[in-house]
């Protein structure tokens, strides 16, 4: 008897099979994220608190069973509620009682804490991490807005509180965003949802194609008036009852399963102007901003959650008399796919750095920043995935273990809150509008570059290939080599050891376009730094 079950089958005996990785502390055992940020007890806490084997089961019961429409109640009143499997609830509460949406106002570490959580809280079950990714954000939006109540303040609260009430009732909220439609998509100015005005407040007449999170305790959205588009907040619940929201269905989605999306209506749904009149682009973009860095920072905690799955594997089974792990080409896979995790973890922390900075060149870098961080990092984080699948063979694509899951979410990330092309372009037009992103980028690549000749060759490079502009077709290209530039200089200050490897293979040509293809002799040294994945 071993402690994953019985071995002797009667037919055959199980052999070769790695045993079950137990409890895990996922702040302990990454050594990347702990020379990048320092300890606070939030971020030990919550790590092993993650990382225990019963929280791995509960991730896959809120996978498996995934929230639940219920338009109506027994004798036909209209519910538009959502009945989320118990395992949904204790993630929601662990992850609100640890600070996920409230540490970068009000903790310890700021933003850099709020992504180091985005990133442990991803590695375990990313569907929670919606609703409390989208609360984060709203916080900023909510201080500056004139609101009854302490919507601020319960956003807040690290009381999780799941009850459907009026805010005023509750210990804590959760908010929401309902901006895309039909007809727009990305181009929210071409929303036809209406608001006229009702006393102090306003009713929405519309429909939002996509709602994340609709049992949210309110929703930023966006609505046109005399005066073009405005944002607003809606309440789910009023002081007399339900607010003029109704869900018509649930999306049916490829992942992020335990977590609800729908296409939603507002029939005169009451809400409060939240900015100025016709300035509701302005207003939201600030909520958006935050978002962002989340989705950059995610596809990280993705990445390691595969990968350390991938080692436990390799670590522990043997094939043609020979440990996986002690094989070449094997070792060079690993290798390749822990330079993109790492890289992308290092940038995103990077970038998250500047989310607490005062200064203006603080700010434009957070805006430029946390484009590039995410594009690239989403660009990575399918391939790493899949190829962390493959290293299991067969297993990798059995939903006993998580990589099937891992990967139906691999993609999420790179589309909300703008897909590539979005993206790129937006960083185009900020380096166009914002003097001082150019500054700021030119900046870091100036430090960095006095610290390794390759990586000054590959600025010289860039800069000489784009010194007339960046055509639109070409946005995909200059924003991939910005941001692995600005990787490299993230990791070359750090005094990383990888960093020469990255500089090699991702700058300096010394790479195949598919995972693995790297010099003879380096995997050692890459696999030297960062792991083992596990004790």
């Amino acid at each position: 008897m071993t402690q994953g079950g019985q071995s002797e089958l009667g037919t055959h005996e199980v052999l070769n099979q790695p045993e079950p990785a137990g409890d895990r502390d996922l702040w302990r055992d990454d050594p990347v994220l702990r020379a990048a940020i320092s300890k606070t007890d939030e971020l030990a806490t919550y790590g092993a608190a993650l990382g225990r084997a019963e929280l791995a089961e509960a991730a896959r019961d809120a996978n498996r069973y995934p929230p639940e429409l219920r338009l109506f109640d027994r004798g036909g009143r209209r519910l538009d509620e959502l009945h989320f499997h118990p395992a949904y609830h204790r993630f929601m509460q662990l992850s609100t009682a640890a600070g996920y949406q409230s540490i970068a106002w009000q903790g310890t570490g700021g933003h850099q804490a709020h992504a180091a959580m985005v990133y442990l809280a991803s590695q375990v079950e990313p569907g929670h991490c919606c609703p409390l990714t989208m609360t984060n954000a709203a916080v900023p939006v909510l201080a500056q807005a004139d609101l009854p109540g302490d919507w601020h303040g319960k956003a807040l609260s690290r009381d999780y509180d799941p009850r459907v009430l009026p805010m005023a009732e509750k210990a804590g909220v959760t908010l929401g965003m309902a901006m895309t439609e039909k007809q727009g998509g990305s181009d929210v100015r071409a929303n036809t949802t209406r608001a006229e005005r009702d006393g102090a407040g306003w009713r929405l007449t519309g429909h939002k194609w996509f709602c994340s999170a609709p049992m949210s305790d309110g929703f930023l959205t966006l609505a046109q008036t005399d005066k073009g588009l405005t944002c607003f907040l809606v309440p789910w619940w009023l002081e007399d009852g339900r607010n003029g929201i109704q869900i018509q269905r649930l999306k049916d989605k490829l992942g992020n399963r335990s977590n609800g999306s729908a296409e939603i209506e507002y029939h005169r749904a009451f809400a409060w102007q939240v900015g100025g009149e016709g300035d509701g682009i302005r207003t939201i973009v600030e909520m958006v901003h935050h978002t962002r860095l989340d989705t950059a920072i995610a596809p990280a905690g993705l990445m390691r959650a595969a990968l350390r799955e991938a080692h436990h594997w390799i670590a522990h089974r043997s094939a043609f008399q020979k440990r996986l792990i002690d094989q070449p080409l094997m070792r060079a896979v690993m290798a390749d796919l822990a330079l993109d995790w790492q890289g992308s973890l290092m940038l995103g922390l990077e970038v998250a750095r500047a989310f607490d900075g005062e200064s203006d060149h603080d700010r434009s870098f957070a805006r430029i920043g946390v484009a590039l961080a995410k594009y690239i990092a989403n660009k990575l984080c399918p391939l790493v995935v899949v190829e962390a699948m493959e290293v299991l063979g067969g297993m990798g694509y059995v939903e006993d273990t998580p990589l099937p899951m891992l990967y139906r979410e691999a993609p999420l990330n790179g589309i909300w809150e703008g897909s590539g092309n979005v993206i790129c372009l937006d960083v185009l037009r900020t380096l166009a509008r914002d003097p001082l992103a150019s500054e700021v980028l030119s900046a870091r690549f100036e430090a960095a570059a006095g610290l390794d000749p390759g990586f000054a060759a590959a600025v010289r490079d860039h800069r000489a290939r784009w010194k007339h502009g960046v055509p639109e077709a070409e946005a995909r290209w200059f924003a991939e080599r910005t941001a692995l530039l600005l990787t490299a200089a993230a990791l070359l200050q750090a005094g990383d050891p990888n960093a020469g490897a990255f500089l090699r293979t991702r700058l300096g040509g010394e790479h195949g376009r598919i995972s693995g293809s790297m010099p003879q002799g380096m995997a050692d040294a890459v696999l030297a730094q960062g792991f083992p994945f596990e004790g």
